[in-house]
C-alpha cells in the first residue's frame, strides 16, 4: 500500500476522509491525503486532523517511498481509525498562487532569454529564482515584470498529467533546472503545463488559471555569481 496523494489530480480538495495506516511516535501514515508533503521549493502543507470530538494541529508533513506522514500534536490515533484532515486552506490557496507564478517567471525568462533555472524556493505569496543570467540590469527585471503580469492577463489554463519516463526523458524541455533533479527510480513523471507558456516535470499544487495569480511583482534582484543572478517576487492581490 502506498498514500494515494489527492493533491495530484486535485490541488482544491480542502478536506477528505481517511484510514490511520501506520503510525511513527506522533506522526501517522494515511491510506488518502490532500496534505502536500513539500519538494520542488514547496514548503509542506499544515492544517488538523480530527477523530469525533478530538483534534490535531498537523505541523510537518513528509514523505518516504510508500507514505506521506502527517506529524501530529499529541499522541496518534490507532492504527485503523478513520480520520477527518482539513488543511490550512489560506495557506495553501497562497501556496498555490506563488507557486504557479514561479513557472510564470520561469516560462517567460525561458521563452524570452533562453536562461535556464540554478535554484529556487517559495513561501506562501514570496519566491526566489536564480537563473543563469550574465547580467541582469534594473532595465531588464522592469520588462521581465511587465511581460510575466502580461500572461497573468491572459488567463492562461492550467492543467497536469502523467508520462512514463520513457515518455518524459525523450523531451529535455520538460527540465528547466540546470541539473535534473528527478530521481533516478522514478517511472512515472507529473507534468503541469501552463498551456501556451510553460510545460515541466513538477509534483507540487497550482492554481487552475493564471488570472487567479493576480499580480506578480518583482521585489529585488542580485548577483548571485558570474552567470547566477536572483530574481525575488511577491504575489500580490490587485
Amino acid at each position: 500500500m502506498e498514500t494515494q496523494a489527492l493533491y495530484h489530480t486535485d490541488a482544491y480538495i480542502k478536506e477528505f476522509d481517511a484510514t490511520v495506516v501506520a503510525i511513527d511516535g506522533n506522526a501517522v501514515a494515511l491510506d488518502t491525503t490532500a496534505f502536500y508533503p513539500g519538494g520542488g521549493g514547496q514548503p509542506c502543507d499544515m492544517g488538523t486532523i480530527t477523530l469525533g470530538a478530538r483534534s490535531w494541529l498537523v505541523t510537518k508533513v513528509s514523505k518516504d517511498e510508500r507514505y506521506i506522514w502527517h506529524l501530529l500534536e499529541g499522541d496518534a490515533p490507532v492504527v485503523g481509525s478513520v480520520v477527518h484532515g482539513v488543511l490550512d486552506w489560506e495557506r495553501r490557496y497562497a501556496l498555490m498562487r506563488t507557486h504557479t507564478a514561479m513557472h510564470i517567471l520561469c516560462g517567460v525568462v525561458w521563452r524570452d532569454y533562453g536562461a535556464k533555472v540554478t535554484g529556487g524556493n517559495m513561501e506562501p505569496l514570496r519566491g526566489r529564482m536564480d537563473f543563469e543570467f550574465e547580467n541582469l540590469r534594473a532595465e531588464l527585471v522592469q520588462e521581465i515584470e511587465a511581460r510575466i503580469n502580461a500572461e497573468i492577463a491572459e488567463a492562461r489554463s492550467t492543467r497536469v498529467y502523467f508520462l512514463s519516463r520513457a515518455e518524459a526523458d525523450q523531451n529535455p524541455d520538460l527540465i528547466r533546472t540546470k541539473v535534473s533533479l528527478l530521481p533516478a527510480a522514478m517511472t512515472t513523471v507529473r507534468i503541469f503545463e501552463i498551456e501556451g507558456l510553460d510545460i515541466q516535470a513538477d509534483g507540487g499544487t497550482h492554481v487552475a488559471n493564471t488570472r487567479e495569480v493576480e499580480r506578480i511583482r518583482v521585489v529585488n534582484y542580485k548577483s548571485k555569481g558570474k552567470i547566477n543572478k536572483r530574481l525575488e517576487i511577491a504575489v500580490e492581490s490587485r
